[in-house]
């Protein structure tokens, strides 16, 4: 499949290209600055680079003559208005292949991408890294990122993600720590595929749902008869990830005595089945997440003090969406392709009413709210553009954010209540409220013994 870079500071413009060249066939990369093309070009590549002339760091004549400093032989058009055909005919003089006038159309653009990529200079570029051409892109990969997860293009995204990197290759036991709904699972997926055990499995365990009763059995496994309802043996979580990495999630929810036997499992690196007398070596590397403040629960005395040391060599915060303003309208158009694909619809985009209320909208349910709202929106849409009328939810919930304070639980209590009063005793919508998931809700509604209003 051939590859090509998009290069324009108008997202919802830049994100309407790629959705139409990917519909095409084409694998679509968008940037919206010459700083964020340079570096992907250096590590990633491309068969072909179509950038706009006006960009807010530098010009597409800029980036023009960066590619001949590096040696980079890329095919590149260039987007201008009529106002700037000479620039254009500047740039044909630099080396692009050609250029097309905005508003594009989209017959003559594909034609022109036909043509240029038959050009012979299509077959040569350099692979990153090095000064030597290559016409080969690197394959996906355990070391590739999966296709169904967007990063972001944001300050703090790039500097998360340049954490990930910096810390899969090693050991280190890693803490991801962020509210619902921010992508924690993904950057422990991400963690596992760059690190040394990419090939071994990687277990997912939801510390939220476990059964206290069960979690011993979850964890190490048990044999045939050890209690009742053991009807077969099973293989436990740190067997299954032997090798590999184990991930717990919501790992504030388990109990003190759970906490206490896999504190000893950690620090032994030997786990039991229960209801066998046989001890087993496990070599596992320990990946967890919470959105709870794991330090007050120290102080609380529910969650262990040694066991939060050893799961934390590193941690990792991770953005709410309502910090990462650039990354909005991409992740809402990168879900309206999947919300396309997944319901056999051909929608364009957001019209730009659409695209001012989601970037105006605090998205208190994050990359999980966002995702919903937008699949259903496409389920909705009459026409090609996504319009207000679709985006209901983001008109809908004028209600005040409500934030659980850390430190005095009558407060936590009566905000917790106040909650389900403004809701309508609906517990998804006060979790959102709260900024907290619906697990943990459920467990402070029973921590605090709080029945229906």
């Amino acid at each position: 499949m051939k590859s090509i870079l998009i290069v324009e500071d108008d997202i919802t413009y830049g994100m309407m290209l790629k959705t139409w060249l990917g519909k095409k066939g084409f694998q679509v990369t968008s940037v919206s600055s010459i700083a964020h093309a340079q570096k992907h070009l250096e590590t990633e590549g491309a068969d072909l680079i179509l950038s706009d002339l006006r960009l807010p760091d530098k010009d597409g004549i800029d980036l023009l003559k960066w590619l001949g400093t590096q040696g980079m032989s890329v095919p590149f058009i260039m987007m201008t208005s009529y106002a700037d055909i000479q620039s254009a005919v500047q740039a044909m003089k630099l080396g692009a292949s050609d250029y097309v006038a905005k508003p594009v159309n989209p017959d003559e653009l594909l034609k022109k991408i036909g043509e240029t990529m038959q050009q012979p200079a299509a077959a040569s570029r350099p692979t990153a890294g090095t000064g030597k051409a290559s016409s080969v892109r690197p394959q996906t990969s355990a070391q590739d990122a999966p296709s169904d997860y967007l990063e972001g293009e944001s300050d703090v995204a790039r500097q998360l993600y340049n954490y990930v990197r910096l810390v899969a290759p090693t050991s280190m036991s890693v803490l991801i720590n962020g509210a619902s709904g921010t992508g924690k699972e993904y950057v422990a997926h991400r963690i596992h595929q760059l690190s040394k055990r990419a090939g071994q499995p990687f277990v997912a365990i939801d510390c939220g749902s476990i059964p206290k009763e069960l979690a011993a059995s979850e964890f190490f496994g048990h044999v045939k008869g050890s209690f009742t309802g053991a009807l077969t043996d099973k293989t436990g979580a740190f067997v299954a990830a032997n090798g590999g990495t184990i991930f717990l999630d919501e790992i504030g929810n388990l109990s003190y005595e759970v906490q206490i036997q896999l504190l000893r499992a950690l620090q032994e690196r030997k786990i039991r089945p229960v209801g066998s007398n046989k001890e087993i070596t496990v070599d596992i590397r320990l990946v967890s997440a919470t959105n709870e403040n794991l330090e007050y629960a120290i102080e609380k005395g529910t969650f262990r003090q040694d066991l939060f040391h050893r799961i934390n060599e590193f941690t990792l915060r991770m953005p709410e969406l309502k910090d990462r303003r650039e990354d909005i309208l991409l992740f809402a158009n990168f879900f309206l392709d999947q919300a396309n694909r997944e319901l056999d619809k051909q929608l364009i985009g957001f019209d730009d009413a659409a695209s001012r209320a989601l970037l105006e909208y605090h998205w208190p349910g994050n990359l999980r709210q966002m995702k919903n709202i937008v699949r259903r929106a496409t389920l909705l849409a009459q026409g090609k553009f996504i319009t207000l009328n679709e985006l209901t939810e983001l008109h809908e919930s004028a209600q005040p954010r409500i934030n659980l304070p850390l430190h005095n639980e009558e407060t936590e209590k009566q905000q917790i209540i106040e909650a389900l009063r403004q809701t309508g005793n609906n517990k998804s919508r006060a979790a959102q409220l709260l900024k907290i998931d619906r697990k943990t809700l459920y467990n402070k509604l029973k921590l605090y013994n709080i029945e229906n209003l």
